[in-house]
């Protein structure tokens, strides 16, 4: 199969996941606000499908692929990513307000900072097409694509919609048109099919390291869930009854209720 016609499909494949974060400003097309209630639930459902997505999908294949402990060498791995963006992230000053009038240098600045965010979702959306034209999978537009990268195309896609609804809330309130939250929500995605390629090349090259791989995506999701998923959801819930954890739950249970199905396929 050809190199390049095969990155250019991985890539493909990432930008939709980024293009489906602007689907979380689509709402304001239509609202002027979102309420608490339902953002909570968003948050839950993302929660739900990324877990979901990472024990079903990407444990299950690291497993079949490599050994219990290269799998858990690859999810600290992953863990590690985690903690190095959350220092980026809280380092780094960048005010929302500024987007707008961002110059080159600033637009670098806020690309950095974001890559390093949404890298993971990236790269398991890369590692989830190791065995692109192999057997095993399904024929579409002439690749053999494999039905774990559907299913982790799917689940980021689906977790990207609250994300980019979360980017949009703080725009709106300083008055950006609703097309621009379109393209700051599917801005800050950018990265997804950047981590994709590059991921996908990688276990390619190096099969050897797919468990880790594997293991890399599915630590580097959880660990998200853990710290940023689900604390967010808990603060936007502070002055909704019992703290929005009801709301919480039952996003999360949404959210497997979803993807479940699609991981025994």
């Amino acid at each position: 199969m050809d190199q390049f016609a095969a990155l250019t499909f991985v890539f493909l494949a990432g930008l939709v996941t980024a293009i489906a974060t602007g689907l979380g400003a689509i709402p304001f097309f239509f609202v002027s606000d979102v309420s608490d209630r339902w953002n909570v639930a968003l948050w839950g459902i993302a929660s739900g499908i990324m877990v979901s997505a990472s024990l079903f999908g990407l444990v299950f294949e690291g497993l079949a692929n490599g050994t219990p402990l290269q799998l858990g060498i690859g999810m600290l791995a992953g863990v590690a990513l985690v903690l190095v963006a959350h220092r980026v992230i809280e380092g780094a000053d960048v005010n929302p307000k500024q987007y707008e009038e961002a110059d080159f240098r600033k637009l670098l600045l806020i690309l950095g900072i974001l890559t390093v965010h949404s890298f993971p979702e990236g790269v398991a959306v890369g590692v989830s097409f190791a065995d692109l034209g192999l057997d095993g999978g399904f024929q579409l537009f002439g690749f053999v694509v494999p039905l774990l990268a559907v299913f982790m195309t799917i689940a980021i896609s689906i977790h990207n919609v609250p994300e980019g609804l979360a980017i949009s809330i703080p725009l709106r309130s300083m008055n950006v048109s609703n097309w621009k939250l379109v393209w700051w929500a599917i801005f800050s995605s950018l990265p997804q099919p950047i981590g994709a390629v590059i991921a996908f090349y990688f276990v390619r090259i190096a099969r050897e390291f797919l468990p880790f791989g594997f293991g890399f995506a599915a630590g580097a999701m959880v660990f998200l869930v853990l710290t940023e998923f689900i604390p967010e959801a808990l603060e936007l819930g502070e002055r909704l009854p019992r703290g929005g954890r009801v709301e919480l739950l039952a996003g999360l249970v949404a959210g497997f209720t979803i993807m479940v199905p699609l991981a025994f396929i």
